[in-house]
């Protein structure tokens, strides 16, 4: 049977809302808020908005899923500040939208076949099998919070294992690799704004709440603020920053194809590099020091290997040799991390030695959730609650073991890996090569600084990896399935 698309047979416009159930939901509607309003006031005005700007949204995500990959990236960057303003679980609105979104995709798969065999990937299988050792945590003697674990497991496996199979159904087309760069590169210019009034001005009401309460302790050392912009501390602030100016750097350096798009990229990696020496994280300087070395092996090309060696040098004898702008705060707390007799390094490694006869006889960890933040809240009489691993490595270790941390390196280790062949050996579209060059030598930066810091598994980095993974998997297959369009959705 055929459809009737006659025009003048469908009711549309004013029409529709001749209908009774429509006109008594809209009466019902507007009662409702009118007691709201009444009764709130202007609290009970915000509360309406709020419901029909909800209301609405839901009707976009359910209309387009990927919406919902995009609000994840999104919130990725904000959800931590926007805890500092309005006292709600940000971070469990990040799994409420991945949720949402699986939702919204199976109710879009009784309109159209969805195509579930794109999310069949070496990548996907991975992050299942990691995801099934975290599960075998819940069985591990040593645990002793399953609240402490379910906080955890979120960041150490869930995001990943969720996010990775739904990027490679939604959002997994070149066009979908542009907008990512864009609202990465707005958003941490945004970061970087947010950092420049805290160090100019000062934090604010809210943010001096946020240290009032225990954040002075690790961000104001002598006096002096360590800058946090709206992100979860100055490491993860400095670090993400340093990821910012190692990828847009690169593909500000060859893009020869588009000028304004050129100069985004330029003042996007400016700004990360700016953020990343004003939040005065030492060890932010792995990002753009491990980045620049796959750069240069990537590349193949011995006098820019040469080049690039001798500027390593360089920044290396004016951080450790010399007292270069020593009067400059910024420049004085990064160049500590060049003194192997640093004091808080010293800490760290002892702190390890602890750790290390500790775990000698526990080859499976002291659970997720045990050491760090979750493990002082859920279990603070533990030995591991009680140690710094400050390391997000030297973290996973704790809680998994050696068993665990092995299993983990291998799988990033091999991601590294595979995205590196990709870019040396299969893609062969210069711009496309560029743009994964780009997102390898930012991976390994972070795996780098996430041995000082634990960068990898917070927002807005964790995001931003595991959304590059899925492109430096995807791009190979591009160039084959997107022949005569490819440069279109790339450039």
């Amino acid at each position: 049977m055929t459809r009737n698309n006659n025009p003048f047979e469908q009711v549309s416009g004013q029409a529709r809302l001749a209908r009774p159930i429509l006109l008594v939901g809209i009466g019902i509607a507007t009662a409702v808020s009118a007691v709201i309003v009444a009764k709130l006031e202007l609290l009970g005005v915000i509360f309406c908005l709020g419901v029909v700007g909800l209301a609405f949204y839901l009707n976009l995500i359910f209309k387009n899923p990927r919406l919902g990959v995009l609000s994840v990236l999104v919130m990725g960057f904000l959800a931590t500040g926007l805890s500092r303003y309005v006292q709600l679980p940000w971070g469990l609105c990040v799994d409420g939208l991945i949720a949402l979104t699986y939702l919204a995709l199976f109710f879009k798969g009784f309109e159209t076949k969805l195509k579930w065999r794109n999310a069949k990937s070496g990548l996907t299988l991975v992050t299942v099998l990691w995801m099934v050792y975290v599960l075998f945590q819940l069985i591990n003697p040593e645990a002793v919070s399953l609240e402490a674990w379910f906080y955890a497991m979120r960041g150490l496996a869930m995001y990943q294992w969720l996010l990775i199979p739904l990027a490679f159904l939604l959002f997994n087309k070149p066009r979908d690799l542009k907008i990512f760069f864009w609202i990465w590169g707005i958003l941490s210019v945004l970061g970087t704004l947010k950092g420049f009034q805290q160090f100019f001005l000062g934090v604010d009401p809210w943010e001096q709440n946020w240290l009032n309460q225990g954040g002075a302790e690790t961000h104001v050392l002598f006096s002096k603020l360590r800058i946090f912009s709206f992100y979860s501390d100055a490491g993860q602030f400095g670090a993400s920053q340093g990821h910012t100016a190692v990828v847009f750097g690169i593909l500000a350096l060859f893009n020869r194809h588009n000028h304004r798009l050129r100069m985004f990229f330029v003042a996007v990696a400016l700004a990360g590099l700016v953020g990343m020496v004003i939040s005065g994280t030492r060890g932010a300087l792995a990002v753009p020091a491990i980045g620049g070395i796959v750069f240069l092996i990537l590349r193949k090309n011995l006098p820019i290997l040469i080049l690039g060696g001798l500027l390593g040098v360089g920044v290396y004898i004016f951080f450790a040799h010399t007292n270069i702008g020593q009067g400059n705060a910024e420049i004085r707390r990064m160049r500590t991390a060049f003194d192997p007799n640093e004091a808080s390094l010293q800490v760290r490694l002892d702190n390890q030695k602890k750790l290390s006869g500790y775990l000698a006889s526990r080859p499976f960890g002291g659970g997720v959730g045990s050491a760090g933040n979750w493990g002082q809240r859920f279990t603070p009489h533990t030995f591991l609650a009680n140690t710094a691993t400050d390391s997000w490595y030297v973290m996973i270790w704790a809680e998994t073991g050696a068993v665990g941390l092995s299993i983990y390196l291998i799988i990033i280790l091999s991601i590294l890996v595979k995205g590196a062949y990709h870019v040396m050996a299969k893609i062969k579209d210069p711009w496309l090569n560029t743009q994964i060059t780009a997102l390898v030598c930012g991976m390994a930066g972070i795996m780098a600084a996430s041995y000082g810091n634990g960068v990898f598994g917070q927002f807005p980095t964790g995001i931003l990896m595991y959304l590059g993974m899925v492109f430096m998997f995807l791009a190979p297959k591009w160039e084959k399935q997107y022949r005569n369009t490819l440069k279109k959705q790339l450039y």
